[in-house]
């Protein structure tokens, strides 16, 4: 159900899942010359959703789909942004706390710019790809988490 597939769409920007965690360094050398700004969002496991104590995460993805709604994404935000590079990339497997699950950079000329397609692209990511988050209890249960809510909603 995962793809780790590196996706190239054709404006050039990297837009993908991984199985493999997400490489943070290589994000910050994303800026170009003409750039005077990075933004730089990641989201993380935490150890708690609802009140509920989590111990890890599997997401799970719709590869070839959840591809080409990044890819969706991906374009709409260069016609929003047209001098903004995004970079998206999310994974999928089992999480432990504290892993990177989802990291987006934006690179622009000017800080406004890169700040909102960055935060333009996680809300996207989060209520439109396809992306399923299970989330592993000390007791030994697991629930299903809606990401399409607005904060992450426990699914029973």
């Amino acid at each position: 159900m995962t793809s780790s597939r590196f996706y190239r769409p054709s404006r050039g920007d990297d837009v993908y899942l991984t199985s493999s965690p997400i490489d943070l360094a290589a994000l910050l050398l994303e800026a170009r010359a003409s750039d005077g700004a990075l933004a730089l969002f990641v989201g993380v496991v935490r150890n708690e959703n609802d009140g509920r104590e989590t111990i890890e995460i599997e997401y799970q993805a719709y590869g070839p789909m959840a591809e080409s709604e990044m890819e969706k994404i991906a374009g709409a935000l260069s016609r929003e942004w047209p001098t903004t590079r995004v970079r998206m990339l999310h994974r999928t497997g089992r999480l432990r706390i504290g892993e990177a699950s989802v990291a987006i950079a934006a690179t622009s000329p000017h800080r406004a710019d890169a700040f909102a397609a960055c935060r333009a692209a996680i809300d996207r990511i989060k209520t439109t790809v396809p992306i399923w988050k299970k989330e592993f209890h000390p007791d030994g249960s697991s629930d299903w988490v809606d990401p399409t809510k607005s904060g992450d909603r426990v699914i029973r």
